[in-house]
């Protein structure tokens, strides 16, 4: 599919489809640059530490979720930059925070023949916005739970959002 192809679909797009799209796009663009900073210092921006959401599903958010979920898979797939599985991760948790939709992120590790490998999820009320795809291998290390109405402490620094 040629670059002119691509545009062409993407303006054929619904307009909130198009509005969600550039979201995740900027968003993950920020989620990049956060990964790229010592992981201590933005640790306690991605919410309570060693804590987890509820698992109980919010039937009215299930749209919202599965869009914000489509649109950051899609998306990470034309960024330049890398969009694996932790960008996405704390791109998703942007995107359900400012809408208010709690969300718990879960770091793993496991062993493979390459040695210790590492995993990023992002999971909300039962729905796993990013990274299910084999979880299930790797020993949660770290979780961080995103609360409705969590506030910033002094001193936390989100840096600017798109």
């Amino acid at each position: 599919m040629t670059i002119f192809h691509k545009i062409k679909t993407f303006y054929k797009l619904d307009m909130n489809l198009k509005r969600l799209m550039v979201e995740a796009y900027l968003t993950l663009a920020w989620a990049r640059y956060r990964k790229s900073k010592v992981f201590a210092k933005i640790a306690p921006s991605l919410g309570e530490q060693m804590a987890e959401t509820t698992y109980l599903e919010n039937t009215q958010n299930r749209v919202i979720l599965r869009n914000i979920s489509s649109a950051i898979h899609l998306v990470s797939r034309f960024t330049f930059w890398e969009s694996e599985c932790l960008v996405k991760a704390m791109a998703g948790m942007k995107m359900l925070e400012k809408r208010g939709i709690e969300s718990t992120l879960y770091l793993g590790t496991a062993k493979d023949q390459t040695g210790l490998v590492a995993h990023a999820w992002l999971r909300s009320g039962s729905f796993y916005i990013s990274g299910s795809d084999g979880m299930e291998r790797f020993t949660v290390v770290a979780k961080f739970a995103k609360r409705k109405n969590e506030t910033i402490h002094e001193g936390e620094n989100y840096g600017s959002y798109p």
